[in-house]
Order: C-alpha cells, then structure tokens, then sequence
C-alpha cells in the first residue's frame, strides 16, 4: 500500500547533542507524523552545557540545497530556525522571491536571541530579518527576539506583549505568536497570538523542569509538522502547545548530558521503553 506522508523541512543550524536545530526538529517531524528533510545552515560545537563553535554554511550552498531539495521533493510545510549570517537570510529572501510556489506553508523562529540571553545573530542581519518576516505564514518570537526585531525593550507585562504583536503584524507578518516564556504566573505561562481575524491568549501550564533545551525549535517544528493536517495554522499551534508541554512533563526521564537536558520528543513513541531495565550500556 502506497503512502505518503506530509513532507516537511527545517531550514536550520545543527545541534550535535540532537536536542535543538535540525536534529531536534527531524525528532519533532517523525514524532507528529511527518517526513522530514533538512537543509543545514552552520554546524556547531555544542552539547547540553553549552555552545563552543559556529561553522556557518557558506550561502551559495544553502541555496544549493533548497533548489536540489525542491527539485526533487514536494514540499507542505517548512519551518526556519537559525539561519546564522546576513548573507544567507539574503539567500533564503531571493529563495522565496523566486519560487515561493514550492513552500506552501512557512514557519519562521527568528533564532536571534536565546531566552538566557545570549545574541545568536550578527547586528547586520536583524535588517534582512526584518526583511523576510511578510514572507512566511507565522512568526514566532521569544520576547527578547521580538525587542530586537522592533528596537525596543523586552516585554515585562502581557499588554506590552499585545502591543508588540500588534507592531510585528505591522511589519507586514500574516501572523504572529509572541512567546510569553517565563513571563506569567507560577503555574502558566501565555502566549499571544495575533492574525486577521484577530487576537487570541494560549495559555499552557508551566512545567517545573530544567531540561529544556529546544523548545522554541520543538514548537516551531511541530507547528510546521501539524500545519499540512490541521484546518489552520491557528489549531495547529494549539496542538503543538499540547504536545510540547508533554515533551517537557516526559524531559526529566531521558537523562541526557550533564547540562540542561532536551526535551523529550518522542514521549509517546518511547512510553513503554522507560520501563525497561535491560538496555546495555
């Protein structure tokens, strides 16, 4: 019996410790139910405790991937995560100029700032950023990427959120999830949705874990991954908030590294391996 499944890319960085960038999102494609392809952006150095080296993909070769990947594959969704250098945000630009036709649906987590802090993309290329931002179908900021991207401060209060979500749509966003993160009460936290037909809070329960590295790439990933299937990019994002909150519940039980641990994105898949006691090591 023929089958064929959605067919998904992650445009994105690598994460050797496979809890982030495209190894992370090619977990979050297969757990949904997709097929995931990849078109690799930079290699890093990395692991659970940290970051220690960027080797960025030369562009020329990232639009090289993406034109031997289109060729060949029909895609129904892709998501963008780090993209690393002004010239290849410039590349995935004239990408999507040129054959925006081949991406049907386009989720783009402008990886700029890491919810520690840590800056994650030149100063020279917040401004293509900006650039691409009315060419995807949903952007999905933390609230230090969507300062950056507006020149201002972080969001300290749900109607700065609002507001800031509000200016992203202005910029010519389709629509606009503004990650509330450890913004909220003790128990939830909420983030804003904003689109044509208006403004939405999705709220989710806040789960006490330290392992959770690849979030925001999980959620980007799985929307992506849910977009094809899904009468909306909005019930989609509400099915990714679902999923992710029980790879975060499930994070503690996987025990990888010796730093902030992944998110675990196949606690459904795995359920019945956590009991066992047999596996060599």
């Amino acid at each position: 019996m023929n089958f064929r499944p959605p067919v998904v890319l992650t445009i994105a960085g690598s994460d050797p410790s496979g809890g982030a960038g495209v190894q992370g999102d090619l977990k979050t494609f297969s757990a949904l139910g997709a097929y995931g392809t990849a078109v690799l952006t930079s290699l890093t150095a990395q692991s659970t405790r940290g970051v220690t080296g960027v080797h960025t993909v030369p562009a020329d070769f990232v639009r090289a991937q993406l034109d031997t990947l289109v060729d060949d594959i029909a895609l129904d969704a892709a998501k963008i995560g780090m993209l690393a250098s002004a010239a290849t945000i410039r590349t995935i630009l004239d990408f999507l100029e040129e054959r925006a036709d081949t991406v049907p649906v386009l989720v783009l987590d402008p990886v700029m700032v890491s919810t520690a802090g840590s800056r994650l993309l030149a100063e020279d290329a917040i401004g293509p950023m900006r650039r691409l931002i009315p060419h995807v179908s949903l952007i999905t900021p933390n609230l230090p990427e969507a300062a950056v991207l507006l020149d201002t401060d972080p969001a300290e209060d749900l109607d700065t959120m609002r507001a800031q979500a509000a200016t992203l749509q202005g910029m010519g966003a389709s629509r606009v999830l503004v990650k509330g993160g450890h913004l909220g009460s003790d128990t939830h936290a909420t983030d804003v949705w904003l689109d044509d037909e208006g403004e939405q809070m999705l709220t989710a329960p806040r789960i006490p874990t330290a392992n959770s590295h690849g979030t925001g790439c999980a959620l980007s990933s799985a929307i992506a991954a849910l977009a094809p299937s899904t009468d909306s990019l909005l019930e989609a994002t509400r099915q990714a908030k679902i999923w992710l909150t029980g790879t975060l519940q499930a994070a503690d039980a996987l025990r990888i590294g010796h730093g902030p641990g992944p998110v675990h994105h196949c606690h459904d898949i795995w359920r019945n391996q956590h009991h066992r006691k047999d596996i060599v090591r």
